[in-house]
């Protein structure tokens, strides 16, 4: 589904990110951990053509995503509150991105229905505009307004940062939902190692903008991830 080759990002002479291969097959739940400056929002960001590459390319369904455009209608993204619109309500927003997507008024209601439990009461319905809004429901906003019109690929960024427990939960269910039962690619990237290994079922970790380790989870993948961290040798 996302093929990554050569890819390098440099700014000012320093090299930020270098991969030269990465693949991620459809459907997968795809999770990208690392420190800070590590890459991981630069990976992203090259994958929405939101920087250009130095050098190399990533493909999305086979197509070039610094070189056209094809890719957009099936992948979606929450990268931070710089994708909302904050003079608009929550709900002028999700009308707006489902105009953007094909999606009828009717169809956005249908799905906005299905994350009741996920707004909490706090979202829709409240006249607010959304920078008024927390950085968490900003943050629920964002996430829900990504799965708006049946994406393939859906790329969060940080997801489970600024959001409660409960909240923080009911996002795992939501994003196993997707791959699990759906088959989309969901890539995920995150500072909890717990959340992470809990959703997705590869986890790959990036160090100065550089592949360290590619590990497909399994029961051991949360201590192996908390000793890599940790600066603990692992046995």
């Amino acid at each position: 589904m996302i093929t990554t080759s050569n890819l390098s990002k440099t700014y000012n002479g320093v090299t930020v990110l270098n991969i030269e291969n990465l693949d991620i097959p459809k459907g997968q739940s795809f999770g990208l951990v690392g420190n800070n400056g590590a890459g991981k929002t630069t990976y992203f960001s090259l994958l929405l053509d939101l920087i250009q590459p130095t050098t190399g390319h990533i493909k999305n369904n086979n197509v070039m995503v610094n070189e056209s455009e094809d890719w957009k209608p099936f992948t979606s993204a929450f990268i931070d509150e710089t994708f909302l619109i904050g003079y608009l309500t929550a709900e002028e927003y999700f009308y707006f991105i489902g105009e953007l997507r094909g999606q009828k008024k009717e169809e956005v209601d249908t799905l906005l229905a299905e994350f009741q439990d996920f707004f909490h009461g706090e979202i829709l319905k409240q006249k607010k505009y959304l920078r008024d809004l927390s950085k968490g429901n900003q943050k629920k906003v964002g996430i829900v307004a990504a799965l708006i019109g049946n994406p393939e690929v859906i790329i969060l960024d940080e997801p489970f940062a600024n959001l409660d427990p409960t909240t923080q939960i009911r996002l795992k269910g939501i994003i196993k939902d997707l791959a699990q039962k759906q088959g989309v690619t969901v890539l995920v990237s995150s500072h909890d190692l717990l959340h992470v290994t809990d959703v997705c079922e590869r986890i790959v970790v990036l160090e100065k903008g550089e592949v360290i380790k590619d590990l497909e989870t399994s029961a051991a993948t949360l201590k192996e991830l908390e000793a890599h961290f940790s600066g603990v040798a692992e046995v």
